[in-house]
C-alpha cells in the first residue's frame, strides 16, 4: 500500500522516542505510587505495569522508530501478609500487598529519564547545527 506521507525528519524520530520514554516513565511512576498498597483479595491487589514497545519502519525515509504497542500488567503475584487488625483483611486475617520492587522501578525511571534527556540533547544539537548552517550562508 503506497503512502504519500513525507519522510520522517530527525525531529519526528526524536519526538517518537521521547513519547515512548515518557510512557515508560509514567508506568514506573504509577508502580512506585502503588508500592506498598494493600488489598483485601489477591484479585484486587495492584500489579505493576510495563510499556511495550514495537519497532516502526518509515518506508519513505528508511528510518526505524519506536512506538508504544501497549501497556501490559505483570503477572507477579501479590504478597500475602497476615495482618488480622487491618480493616481490609480477609476471613483468614490476610491482606495482599502490591508486588512492586521499588529499587527496580527507580532504575526504570532513571533509565527512561536518561534516554529522554539524550533525545533532547540530540534535538538541541541538530537545532544548533541548522542555525550555524543558516548563519554561514
Amino acid at each position: 500500500m503506497a503512502t504519500n506521507a513525507p519522510p520522517l525528519s530527525l525531529f519526528d524520530v526524536a519526538q517518537r522516542g521521547m513519547s515512548a520514554q515518557l510512557v515508560r516513565m509514567n508506568a514506573a511512576a504509577s508502580n512506585l505510587a502503588n508500592a506498598g498498597s494493600v488489598a483485601g483479595s489477591e484479585d484486587a491487589a495492584y500489579r505493576p505495569i510495563r510499556a511495550v514497545f514495537a519497532q516502526q519502519l518509515d518506508r519513505a525515509s528508511g528510518l526505524s522508530t519506536v512506538r508504544v504497542a501497549g501497556i501490559m500488567r505483570e503477572t507477579a503475584r501479590p504478597i500475602r501478609q497476615h495482618s488480622p487488625d487491618n480493616p481490609l483483611a480477609d476471613a483468614n486475617g490476610d491482606v495482599f500487598t502490591a508486588p512492586v520492587d521499588e529499587n527496580a522501578e527507580m532504575v526504570e525511571m532513571t533509565e527512561s529519564s536518561r534516554q529522554y534527556q539524550n533525545l533532547v540533547e540530540a534535538l538541541s544539537t541538530a537545532k544548533q547545527l541548522m542555525l550555524d548552517t543558516l548563519r554561514t550562508k
